[in-house]
C-alpha cells in the first residue's frame, strides 16, 4: 500500500488535498475502498480506506492502527562535509531508507563544493523532498529533515546536543582499528542520539580531527577498506541496523 505523511488525524476521517490528492487520484488512480497508510508526526501509522472522491479532495476513513515501528531504536544524525555533485542526494535517499533520523551538511576545509545562502536554500528544499519520497517508499514512520550548517564551527556547536558523537577517520581504518565502533554500539541505549560525522572527498584535515576530538568526538574506522564519502554513511547505518535490530 501507498504511504502518506500527513499533519494530523482527528477522529476517524481525514481529508486529503493538494499533492497527496493528485498522487492518489491522478498517479495511482485509486478508487473507493482502496486502502493506504497514513503517518502522523508522532510516528503513528493508520490504515485508512477511501470513503469519498471529490473534485479536489479525497476523504479517508481510519480502519485500524499499526502497532509495530519501522524506526531504528537509536536516533542517528548523519553529518556530511560538503561533497561534489549530487552525492548528498544519494546520501539522503539511501540514508533515509537505512533509518537515519536527520541529516546535516557543512563546509569542511577540503570541501570543493561551495554553497551560498541562496543555493543552500534550494538544495535543502530538494533534499527534504528526496527524504520524504524515500521515507514513503521504505515505509518509515518518520520523515528525516535536512539542515545545512554554514561553517565547521557550527557543526562543533551542535555536538552537545547528542549523547554520542563519532567521526569516521580513514587513518584509523588504515591503522587497522576495528573495535571502537563495535564497543560504542554496546554502550548506546535505545532512544539515545548519535551524531556520525563524515568528511568530504579529501577527508578531514589534522586540525579538524583534533578539534572534533577535543569536543569528545570518537574516531572510528569503518573496516579495512577506504570508503568513498557517499559510501561511508551507508556502511555505518547498516552496521547500526545489525547491532540494534538484527543481533
Amino acid at each position: 500500500m501507498q504511504r502518506y505523511f500527513i499533519d494530523e488525524i482527528k477522529g476517524d476521517t481525514v481529508l486529503i488535498t493538494d499533492d497527496h490528492f493528485h498522487h492518489i487520484v491522478r498517479v495511482m488512480r485509486m478508487k473507493l475502498d482502496d486502502q493506504v497508510y497514513l503517518v502522523t508526526p508522532d510516528e503513528r501509522t493508520a490504515i485508512a480506506g477511501i470513503s469519498e472522491l471529490g473534485e479536489d479532495f479525497v476523504r479517508l476513513t481510519v480502519l485500524s492502527w499499526k502497532s509495530e515501528s519501522t524506526e531504528l531504536p537509536i536516533n542517528i544524525t548523519i553529518a556530511s562535509g560538503l561533497p561534489k555533485g549530487d552525492k548528498l542526494e544519494l546520501i539522503t535517499q539511501k540514508g533515509t531508507e537505512l533509518g537515519a533520523k536527520h541529516f546535516l551538511s557543512f563546509p569542511a576545509k577540503r570541501s570543493i563544493s561551495k554553497w551560498d545562502a541562496k543555493k543552500a536554500k534550494k538544495k535543502v528544499e530538494r533534499l527534504d523532498k528526496i527524504a520524504l519520497e524515500a521515507a514513503e517508499q521504505s515505509h518509515r514512520s518518520f520523515v528525516p529533515n535536512f539542515q545545512h550548517l554554514d561553517s565547521f564551527q557550527a557543526l562543533i556547536q551542535t555536538i552537545p546536543n547528542y549523547d554520542y558523537v563519532i567521526v569516521a577517520y580513514e587513518e584509523s581504518a588504515k591503522e587497522g582499528e576495528a573495535t571502537a565502533l563495535a564497543t560504542l554500539f554496546k554502550q548506546v541505549r535505545h532512544g539515545e542520539s548519535l551524531l556520525a560525522i563524515f568528511g568530504p572527498e579529501g577527508g578531514f584535515s589534522v586540525g579538524e580531527i583534533e578539534q572534533l576530538e577535543s569536543n569528545k568526538a570518537l574516531k572510528v574506522g569503518l573496516g579495512p577498506r577506504i570508503l568513498r564519502t557517499e559510501t561511508a554513511p551507508f556502511y555505518f547505518l547498516a552496521a547500526a541496523s545489525f547491532a540494534f535490530e538484527l543481533s
